[in-house]
């Protein structure tokens, strides 16, 4: 496979935008045809001057304004704004498509690139957390692959690997349990931003990093699997494993477990969605069962961590409900970060979000939107009382 694969990439100066830029560096046949970040002016003049894509986004016009005068000398085209995304998502010379950005913005782009016909390389959790009853369908109408890059996500979609979907008993979802793990309510009444984002196994952006500390992100996991891998929520068993050296596992109607193992690196789920089927080298550490000694397994408490108890909810009610619940934990994770309210309150302001919605069934895009206007407003107004 020597022929070079055209990608994009949407929040290239995130996290997982990063280190997908690291992928390509340490591999020949990857070319970047377009970046995409929010408003990271600096980094992106540095990625572009490196990578030398022919198209690059900002999110504003001020950012992308900024970003013309740096290149100028280079024969790059700066688009901004969801024009921006949309025009990168349907490049005509682009393969694959990484969904990095955050937030709900990556839907629209998505659905563009599903009916445009290409890859998918998905790190964007709100598509199928919000949106997985339009994106599965369409991506099976039009023929399109969607390969998850999440850690977990890719380790269940390795242990199906030439497995029949239809013999799935149940996919065994793990979680590192945060920062926090074992601590009690009343122990996570006095917990400090700081607390939070001393994650003891992952390196991440400081919203996951507090999505993973109040198992948040373990639900959003749970309602993305239902959809990827086609299993009731049921099905989905989340199991704390603090090592974070099996990412995830697949049990079988026969009893059989499937396991993906390695070190904790976001390089490697990033790298297989890239070159699927194929399986590359990679530099970097690698599991030593003899250091290791033992590998721990605990279940969630969910009294403790109402974060998962309430994804489950939202995921078992479908519809708009897991927009409001991803909305109303967005923007109270940004109120916990700007020390406006404490930690336990994130997962209270969710809940009192999700007991004032009235649920829609089968929502279309601009309904998807809607909710989450809405659970914004919600939070804005309950803050006022508190």
């Amino acid at each position: 496979m020597s022929n070079q694969k055209q990608i994009a990439i949407l929040g290239s100066t995130g996290s997982i935008g990063t280190q997908t830029l690291e992928v390509v560096r340490a591999n020949g046949d990857l070319t970047v045809k377009a970046l995409a970040a929010g408003n990271n002016v600096e980094l992106m003049e540095r990625q572009i001057r490196e990578f030398r894509p022919v198209l690059a986004g900002m999110w504003s016009e001020e950012a992308a304004a900024q970003l013309r005068l740096r290149v100028a000398d280079l024969p790059v085209r700066i688009v901004s704004g969801m024009d921006g995304l949309l025009e990168i998502a349907v490049m005509e010379e682009m393969d694959v498509l990484v969904t990095a950005i955050v937030g709900m913005i990556g839907i629209r782009p998505t659905i563009a690139a599903i009916e445009d016909g290409k890859t998918i390389a998905l790190a964007n959790k709100e598509t199928l957390v919000c949106a997985g009853h339009i994106i599965m369908p369409l991506a099976a109408k039009h023929g399109v692959q969607i390969l998850p890059v999440d850690s977990e996500h890719s380790a269940i979609f390795q242990s199906l690997n030439g497995e029949p979907a239809d013999r799935i008993e149940k996919i065994l979802l793990t979680a590192s349990g945060g920062p926090f793990r074992g601590k009690t309510k009343a122990e996570l009444a006095g917990m400090q931003v700081e607390d939070a984002l001393k994650h003891p196994n992952w390196s991440m952006g400081r919203k996951i990093t507090i999505d993973s500390s109040t198992m948040v992100n373990k639900g959003l996991e749970v309602m993305e699997a239902k959809w990827l891998f086609n299993v009731p929520i049921e099905q989905i068993q989340v199991v704390v494993h603090p090592q974070s050296i099996i990412h995830s596992a697949v049990q079988y109607v026969d009893g059989a477990i499937i396991a993906q193992l390695g070190t904790p690196d976001m390089k490697l789920p990033i790298q297989y969605a890239l070159y699927y089927p194929d399986r590359r080298p990679m530099d970097g550490k690698r599991v030593d069962f003899f250091a290791l000694a033992q590998l721990t397994f605990e279940q969630p408490d969910e009294d403790v961590f109402t974060g998962l108890r309430l994804a489950k909810r939202a995921a078992v009610a479908g519809g708009s409900m897991p927009t409001v619940f991803n909305a109303a934990n967005e923007k109270a994770v940004a109120l916990f970060l700007d020390r406006k309210i404490s930690y336990l309150q994130i997962t209270e302001l969710i809940e009192a979000c999700m007991d004032a919605h009235h649920n829609k069934v089968n929502p279309s895009v601009e309904e998807i939107l809607a909710a989450e206007q809405e659970a914004y407003e919600f939070i804005s107004a309950y803050q006022k009382r508190i």
